[in-house]
């Protein structure tokens, strides 16, 4: 199959592209998106900035970080081969299996000798004749006809302005940013700063061996049990035999999950069966606590306040001190207001007296001195600062490649008020330019959105190289279609303005909602009517 680069490029170093497509980031979708390119026949070669494959899940590697989509659910689906020969150990797996299942996969398929690693893309340029040149930290420059930015939402940690923050003498380490040499956390005095779904997985997992642990708490959250067991053999032969229907119904699921909805609202059941269900719901595996709650739960304040009274009676029934229990429990937001973590252990780990919670609204924090933190109740000494402060949500990673359009406009000018997508795939004015699991995508299991979005770019090159197109630009129209419905769903949605996902925590980041409101129904629509339009007003 002829690529276009042989139909239509050179040898490197002259005029044109070197390869068909260049693929950035290798975590899940930008494997996935350099498998199916090869597949198609494209040359292709994938930047990474890591020292491996993995992506958020090469660089997460604190201890307990996991999946909290079920493992099967989030992993590939393209090849029942795959599917039947990587027996997930636990439901939700740990961050060692899943690198070693990324691992496998680049190397079943031989992808390896087509990715080159420690190579950070520090410049993306495009020109006139339809090549974007792309320089890398390595010091590599490669043209490519098309630019696939597979960079994620989650690739930016955040580290909060903190006076002081690079004087701490200890060790200091964002979960974002985890080295690969583990932690020593034996017998010392451990901070641990945010309470998002990193801290909450965290602290649980060292309580025991620590000589102290402190919570630094910001807001608290409606943190729900994950309720992760190890897959049986009966369950993984189920597994197994299912794999069709497991994945037609993943692949036209609106959340990308396997739960059930409950098909009925918060009202219709009476006080007693609504907290037998309630009860239910809590024992039930990770994010079924949205997906299969009632259906009016972020539609309907008073059916998602009690739902929050049945967690704040669960919070006070497992904290023991009453002080630390009412400290955890949200005074800010409903549940779903924002990312809702789902944990093992990690309220029960305050009722070990090494383990303290410091409140951030009564105490803020002043400064990181060379032994410790002080806050506004006075300096504690540590060995251990763990920054869980989150990450530059959406777009972080995309805003920092430096990309340049024709005229030389760059990326974060366009978005200076915050992303303008199409379908959370491409952008007006930057040609042969797709950034899949990026803003404006996804609103569920990221891997099955994503997937979609890698499915409908490669499809286009296809039919681009079948009809002799060279250039594919979304339209300024369908762009400022999709933006505006983005924005204007973004005022019905459950989730609450301080949320990442509007990037509230980054100071001096736009206010935008940065994942998509209408769903994954809404985008395979969209993407149905333009291939079914034949590319129609994208294509030169």
């Amino acid at each position: 199959m002829e690529s276009l680069e042989t139909a239509h490029g050179n040898g490197s170093g002259r005029p044109g592209a070197d390869i068909d497509v260049l693929v950035v980031g290798a975590g899940i979708t930008g494997i996935y998106q350099l498998y199916i390119a090869l597949e198609a026949g494209f040359s292709a070669t994938l930047l990474e900035a890591g020292a491996g494959v993995g992506g958020t899940w090469y660089w997460n590697r604190y201890p307990e970080a996991r999946f909290d989509s079920e493992s099967y659910t989030y992993a590939y689906l393209f090849s029942k081969e795959l599917f039947e020969e990587w027996e997930w150990q636990e439901h939700f797996a740990a961050q060692p299996e899943i690198e070693r299942y990324l691992n496998h996969v680049v190397d079943k398929f031989d992808l390896r000798r087509h990715m080159q690693f420690g190579a950070k893309v520090t410049s993306a340029v495009y020109d006139e004749s339809g090549v974007w040149t792309v320089g890398a930290s390595d010091g590599t420059e490669r043209r490519a006809r098309f630019l696939i930015a597979a960079t994620g939402v989650l690739s930016v940690p955040y580290f909060p302005d903190v006076p002081g923050r690079e004087d701490f003498h200890g060790v200091s380490a964002h979960t974002g940013l985890w080295p690969s040499t583990p932690i020593e956390f034996a017998g010392k005095r451990v901070a641990v700063i945010g309470t998002g779904s990193s801290g909450v997985q965290l602290v649980p997992a060292i309580a025991g061996e620590v000589a102290s642990l402190t919570m630094y708490q910001r807001t608290a959250n409606w943190c729900t049990p994950l309720n992760n067991r190890p897959i049986t053999s009966e369950e993984q032969a189920g597994l197994k035999a299912g794999f069709e229907a497991m994945r037609d119904t993943l692949n036209a699921s609106r959340s990308g999950f396997l739960h059930l909805p409950a098909n009925r609202t918060t009202f219709e059941d009476s006080k007693e069966e609504r907290w037998a269900f309630y009860e239910k719901i809590w024992r039930s595996p990770g994010f079924s606590k949205l997906s299969s709650n009632y259906t009016d739960l972020t539609t309907d304040k008073a059916a998602n306040a009690e739902w929050c009274e049945f967690i704040a009676e669960k919070i006070r029934s497992i904290v023991k001190d009453p002080e630390t229990a009412e400290r955890l429990i949200p005074k800010d937001h409903g549940y779903g207001g924002k990312r809702p973590p789902y944990v093992t252990g990690y309220y029960e780990a305050y009722n070990n007296p090494n383990v303290s919670l410091v409140d951030l609204t009564e105490t803020p924090i002043l400064r990181v001195t060379e032994t410790g933190i002080e806050t506004a109740g006075g300096l504690r000494e540590f060995d251990v600062i763990v920054w869980a402060t989150g990450f530059d949500f959406g777009t972080g990673a995309l805003l920092r490649m430096g990309i340049r359009r024709r005229q030389g406009l760059e990326l974060e000018q366009y978005w200076a008020d915050g992303p303008r997508t199409f379908l959370g795939i491409m952008c007006h004015g930057f040609p042969n330019f797709f950034f899949p699991g990026g803003p404006h995508g996804s609103a569920g299991n990221n891997p099955r959105y994503a997937g979609d979005q890698s499915d409908f770019i490669n499809d286009a090159l296809v039919y681009m190289r079948d009809h002799g197109y060279r250039s594919i630009e979304v339209p300024a129209a369908k762009e400022d279609e999709w933006t505006t419905m983005v924005d204007t769903l973004a005022m019905k949605v459950g989730f609450d303005e301080s949320s990442y996902f509007y990037g509230s925590n980054v100071p001096g980041k736009p206010r935008r909602y940065l994942i998509n409101p209408a769903g994954r129904p809404k985008l395979l629509e969209i993407m149905a009517e333009v291939v079914k339009g034949d590319y129609k007003g994208f294509l030169a």
